[in-house]
């Protein structure tokens, strides 16, 4: 039973009754399990959808005005279809409104609405909760507007939102995983030319388990965009005698010695080989999925973890000390870092039979380390965005 019938009477008492029908909308969250920051260079991805996520009520209004109210956040935002502007004492509500003004653009025709949002993703964990509020804002109001925007339309109208309202560098992944999972599989995808294969998540006795370092990051204030504007630079440099390589992710580790030359700078040429080489550890997942080689899956992520360490430099003492805590674990085939980095949450494959010794291991040593208290979700993946049956009021 969803808790819907609780979130439907904090709508009622948060907004005036009308003869307007109430609908209800979900979009869950993502995790990555391999390839990391490769999205927005072109590369392959391997992301699932959680089955926690933002569930949001919403009603038209047609008064050209939106109220917006979270059930995770005592602030409330309104503003009207002629103030579609960045606005950052609105804080979170800059995520709708931007979503709004995109759509606007794209013509959609919207006359207002009342809405309600409760998310149960961790903020700032990693897990897409931007994404998150983005694709269900943006598949309610395009559903109700009947819009004839499809989901991938959507996925890269709310990466535009946060590109360019929100100002964060963000590839496509986040929002392409929230809009297009499907229960139990993962979603193979080459960000560069959108092609993508549902890939079943067959785990053969092992659970997914993210691991929450409780260490709060904010993706615009972290070096995101600086690491994008890096990996730009290592690509301009390559391109000077390489015109026709298009992204990093168009190179192989065959081409790495030619990089470092073509490149010239040692910080660069780390940045793109760790792009380089986290697209072959990508594929060769994949392969290891559909073969149900699970170990060979398991050390492909510690690769991951270390070269985003070492290459990439977006680890940090938290999430470190969670891999080196899980890698030792028996029962732990593979775990690395997941999201934007500095800060946010691990993801690890634990035999079933040893998650409860997995938890009590590693908080153990995390506290002892980091003086932080680890959170942890033994997750399914779930499906992408979608409406959901409202009850109906008693």
């Amino acid at each position: 039973m969803w808790k819907t019938t609780n979130l439907t009477e904090k709508f009622d008492q948060l907004f005036p009754a009308s003869n307007k029908e109430k609908r209800l909308f979900f979009a869950p969250g993502r995790v990555n399990l391999i390839g990391e920051h490769t999205d927005y260079n072109g590369g392959y991805v391997f992301p699932a959808a959680l089955t926690i996520g933002t569930e949001m009520v919403i009603r038209e209004r047609e008064d050209r005005t939106f109220h917006l109210a979270s059930t995770n956040f005592e602030q409330r935002v309104s503003f009207t279809l002629d103030e579609l502007t960045y606005d950052k004492e609105d804080d979170w509500g800059n995520y709708p409104k931007g979503i709004i003004k995109e759509l606007i653009n794209e013509g959609v025709s919207l006359t207002g609405a009342d809405i309600l949002y409760e998310g149960t993703i961790p903020n700032g964990a990693g897990l897409s909760s931007s994404a998150s509020i983005g694709m269900v804002t943006a598949f309610g109001l395009a559903t109700l507007a009947q819009a004839t925007l499809s989901r991938v339309d959507l996925a890269k109208l709310c990466q535009r939102m946060e590109n360019h309202f929100i100002g964060v560098n963000s590839g496509i992944m986040d929002q392409y995983a929230v809009g297009l999972c499907k229960e139990k599989h993962a979603i193979y995808l080459n960000t560069m030319t959108m092609h993508a294969e549902d890939v079943p998540l067959e785990l053969h006795g092992h659970k997914i388990v993210i691991t929450n370092t409780n260490k709060r990051r904010g993706l615009a204030d972290s070096k995101y965009n600086e690491r994008r504007s890096q990996c730009e630079e290592a690509l301009r440099r390559i391109q000077v005698k390489k015109p026709t390589v298009q992204t990093l992710s168009d190179l192989t580790t065959a081409d790495l010695p030619e990089m470092e030359e073509l490149i010239g700078d040692e910080l660069l040429y780390r940045r793109a080989k760790h792009v380089v080489t986290e697209n072959k550890r990508t594929n060769g997942a994949k392969e290891a999925l559909q073969n149900g080689d699970l170990a060979i899956f398991g050390k492909l992520m510690i690769g991951s973890h270390l070269s985003l360490k070492e290459d990439y430099e977006v680890t940090g003492n938290e999430l470190d000390a969670l891999f080196e805590a899980q890698r030792k674990v028996d029962g732990c085939v593979g775990t690395r870092m997941t999201g934007a980095g500095f800060g946010g949450c691990t993801v690890s494959l634990v035999k079933a039979e040893a998650v409860d010794s997995f938890k009590k291991q590693v908080e153990e040593e995390y506290v002892n380390e980091t003086g932080l208290t680890p959170t942890f979700y033994i997750c399914e993946a779930g499906n992408g965005v979608h409406e959901r049956l409202l009850e109906v009021q008693k």
